[in-house]
C-alpha cells in the first residue's frame, strides 16, 4: 500500500497555545497554521480560544479578532468581507472555501485554519499563487474577434446567448477549485485546472467571440485539458457554487463533436 507522507522539516509541530479571556461565555478554540520563512523553523499549529460573544459571526471575524488583539504577526490575505474578490480563500476544517463567508457556527467543535493544498506557503495562510495566474493567462480570458465591431455600436447579445453564460461569468479565481483537485496536485505544470478550464469555456460559449476554434485548438491536449478524471473535488470546492466539472465536460464534448 502506497503511502504519501510530508518531508520532515514540512511537518506541522504543536505551537503556542492563547488562552481564553477570563469569565469567556462562549469559548471556541481556533487551530491556525503558522509558517514564518525567516525563522527557519518547521511550520507549527498554533491555538487560539476565542469568546463568541465578543466576535463576529465569520471565521475572517475571528482571524482578525486573533491578529488585533491576540498575535499580530499572523499574515492572511482579505479585502471584500463579501465573497467578491476571493482573498481569504483557506482551507478550513478540511475543505477549501472562503473565511468570509463561512459561518463560525457551521462548525460544531474546533475549527483548523489552514492554507490552501498543494501550494508554496509565502508565510502563515498566504500561499503563492503566482503558477495559479500563469495557467489562467494561458487560456486567454479575453474578448478576441476577428472582424472589426460596427461603428458606434455596443456588442450586441441576444438573451439566449447572454444566459449561456449564467454559471461560467461569476469566478472569482480563489483558486478553491483548482487546489482541491489531486489531477492538478499530480500534473500542475502541465494540467491548466478547474478555474483556467471554466475560463476557457466561458469565452468559446460567448456569442461575441471569434476565436473558438483557435480555443479549441489550443486546449486538445493530453495534458491541458484531458488529465481531468472527473473526480468532482472542483465542484465539491467551489465557494459560489460553480460547476467547473461541467464545463470542462463542454470542452471535452465539443472537441469530441468536431472530429466525427
Amino acid at each position: 500500500m502506497v503511502q504519501f507522507r510530508l518531508p520532515r522539516e514540512a511537518r506541522p509541530v504543536t505551537g503556542r497555545e492563547h488562552a481564553a479571556p477570563e469569565r469567556a461565555a462562549r469559548p471556541r478554540r481556533f487551530v491556525v497554521y503558522r509558517f514564518d520563512p525567516d525563522t527557519g523553523g518547521p511550520p507549527r499549529l498554533d491555538t487560539f480560544v476565542l469568546d463568541l460573544d465578543d466576535c463576529g459571526p465569520m471565521v475572517l471575524d475571528a482571524l482578525l479578532k486573533i491578529k488585533n488583539e491576540m498575535d499580530a504577526t499572523l499574515s492572511f490575505r482579505r479585502s471584500c468581507r463579501e465573497g467578491i474578490c476571493g482573498s481569504c480563500a483557506m482551507n478550513i476544517n478540511g475543505r477549501n472555501t472562503l473565511a468570509c463567508t463561512r459561518r463560525i457556527d457551521a462548525y460544531p467543535g474546533e475549527i483548523r485554519v489552514l492554507p490552501l493544498p498543494h501550494r508554496p506557503v509565502i508565510r502563515d495562510l498566504i500561499t503563492d499563487l503566482s503558477q495559479f495566474y500563469r495557467q489562467y493567462a494561458v487560456v486567454e480570458p479575453w474578448l478576441q474577434e476577428r472582424t472589426p465591431p460596427p461603428p458606434d455600436r455596443e456588442r450586441l447579445q441576444r438573451p439566449a446567448d447572454r444566459a449561456r453564460l449564467v454559471g461560467l461569468e461569476e469566478c472569482i479565481l480563489c483558486a478553491c477549485c483548482s487546489t482541491s483537485c489531486p489531477s492538478y496536485w499530480w500534473n500542475e505544470a502541465r494540467f491548466l485546472g478547474p478555474a483556467a478550464l471554466l475560463a476557457a469555456y466561458r469565452w468559446i460559449e460567448d456569442s461575441r467571440d471569434e476565436a473558438t476554434a483557435q480555443r479549441l485548438d489550443a486546449l486538445d491536449d493530453a495534458y491541458r485539458l484531458y488529465r481531468c478524471h472527473t473526480i468532482m473535488n472542483c465542484t465539491e470546492a467551489c465557494p459560489k457554487g460553480l460547476d467547473p466539472a461541467r464545463a470542462i465536460a463542454g470542452v471535452k464534448r465539443l472537441l469530441a463533436l468536431r472530429k466525427l
